[in-house]
């Protein structure tokens, strides 16, 4: 389930790509078919895990093309472990909301960036967050969870104000956004007939991908799509602290 639209992205064969907060690496996956050179990153030591076991899966498999190529590592989204200017293009899906100083981690992507390079940035979009956050604690209250909801011009905003300039911008997963608030509803941890059914519904749009669901969803999107997408670019005159470059091999 992608997020992230790779065409707005621009994503292109031979880039080398940074996803942050990679969890079981969904992100990374789709830009290592495309033929990036890939570096996952997570601080999580099973989501690390998980993601290098599945992109072993798909090289042995033949999925990716000549020339991708994919490292896996931990890391923290505060002070990454890459030059400056070093790769092209970077994912940061669903994990701004985690962190308390999320300016830093802004700055660090800005820093990471080279110029010209682009930023795919996803976080919950402000209603369907607010409603879930609304009907239950549980979903946002514990360790790890969502400290903050971003308005869509204060998320633009921040980002700027790490040096970058958004562009494009675009909402995902509509058809999640229900299914969360019945969640919440009947509490989180609870799996009663309904959110079973619910979940049935995800599963079969996820692995078949009918014209119903995906025609449903692509109509709501604008109106309760769950994610906001926002793509910002770090400006190609930005002042460089060297040529500097992230020489990643296979694994």
């Amino acid at each position: 389930m992608l997020t992230v639209d790779y065409d707005l992205l621009d994503l292109r064969p031979g880039m080398t790509v940074l996803d942050l907060g990679c969890g079981e690496g969904r992100h990374a996956f789709e830009a290592y078919r495309r033929g990036a050179r890939v570096v996952a990153v997570d601080r999580g030591v099973s989501e690390v895990g998980t993601t290098k076991r599945w992109l072993g899966a798909i090289a042995e498999a033949g999925e990716a093309p000549a020339g991708a190529a994919y490292e896996v590592v931990r890391g923290d989204l505060l002070a990454l472990p890459f030059p400056d200017e070093s790769v092209d293009r970077v994912i940061a899906s669903e994990v701004l909301e985690h962190i308390p100083d999320d300016g830093t981690a802004m700055a660090e992507i800005a820093r990471v960036l080279r110029p010209g390079g682009t930023v795919a940035v996803t976080v919950p979009r402000y209603g369907p967050e607010r409603v879930c956050w609304a009907l239950s604690d549980a979903y946002h209250a514990n360790e790890g969870g969502h400290i903050r909801i971003y308005r869509g011009d204060v998320l633009r905003a921040r980002l700027a104000a790490a040096g970058l300039v958004p562009g494009e911008q675009h909402h995902a997963h509509a058809l999640h956004a229900p299914f969360w608030w019945l969640k919440c509803a009947v509490g989180v941890d609870r799996d009663p007939a309904a959110v079973r059914a619910y979940h049935r519904l995800l599963v079969w749009d996820l692995t078949e991908r009918p014209w119903l669901t995906r025609t449903a969803e692509r109509l709501l999107d604008p109106v309760i799509g769950k994610s906001l997408v926002v793509y910002a670019e770090k400006p190609a005159g930005a002042a460089t602290a060297g040529e500097t470059e992230l020489e990643r091999t296979a694994v």
